[in-house]
């Protein structure tokens, strides 16, 4: 059993975390799917530049997580966000490389609407917030896992992207998203007691989301 499966059936003094996650940002998660480049991309529209334009600018994003894990990561409890498995980062770099080329990081901007957002991540990782990290975590990778995987298909199919060009989304590591979305899940409401000030992690994945709205509606007016 994984680390993370074995926090799937441990009791917690604060369990329903990631419910009240879910609850409280459910309106903003509405907004989300239907703001800017995401809305655009699955509605067929949007083309490639601008799928590669929200990659480059989720590029930064990704990469202050990841930090923020392996600075967090041995501490108990929460290594398990911290697996190899969910990182994104090389994938998103690959990705990129197959979009737009080896010069990609010269040829397509960093917005200013994705820099505030991977600041913001990063003055969360380089004060070992574990509360906002984890908000931020949540937002983006079981966003991955779960309505991720409609854009991966609808890319796929609309943009005819080759699997090279998709492996942002590939979870080779996870054969069952499902149990893996249940058991991350399971480990936001494992940690949680372990969390100084949960209102203010609750507060940041609202952050996290309109962060999210700022940089898809601003990748679609800059890919016109």
């Amino acid at each position: 059993m994984t680390e993370l499966s074995s926090l799937v059936d441990a009791s917690s003094a604060a369990d329903g975390f990631a419910a009240r996650l879910r609850v409280q940002t459910a309106a903003l998660h509405r907004r989300a799917e239907r703001a800017g480049i995401i809305a655009a991309l699955l509605r067929g529209e949007g083309g490639t530049h601008g799928y590669a334009l929200l990659l480059r600018n989720l590029l930064p994003v990704y990469a202050a997580i990841e930090e923020g894990w392996r600075q967090v990561g041995p501490l108990p409890g929460f290594a398990p966000f911290a697996r190899p498995a969910f990182r994104r980062a090389g994938r998103i770099a690959a990705d990129l490389a197959v979009l737009h080329g080896a010069d990609w990081a010269a040829s397509l901007p960093l917005l200013p609407a994705g820099a505030r957002y991977a600041a913001r991540v990063g003055r969360a990782a380089a004060a070992g917030d574990c509360g906002r990290l984890l908000a931020h975590a949540y937002v983006r990778v079981l966003g991955d896992l779960s309505g991720g995987q409609t854009v991966a298909r609808v890319l796929g199919r609309t943009l005819a992207l080759p699997e090279a060009a998709l492996s942002f989304y590939a979870y080779p590591d996870l054969p069952d998203l499902a149990a893996a979305r249940a058991e991350w899940r399971a480990a936001l409401d494992r940690a949680a007691p372990l969390l100084p000030a949960l209102p203010a992690a609750l507060r940041e994945a609202q952050v996290a989301f309109r962060l999210n709205i700022a940089l898809s509606e601003a990748v679609l007016a800059e890919a016109g």
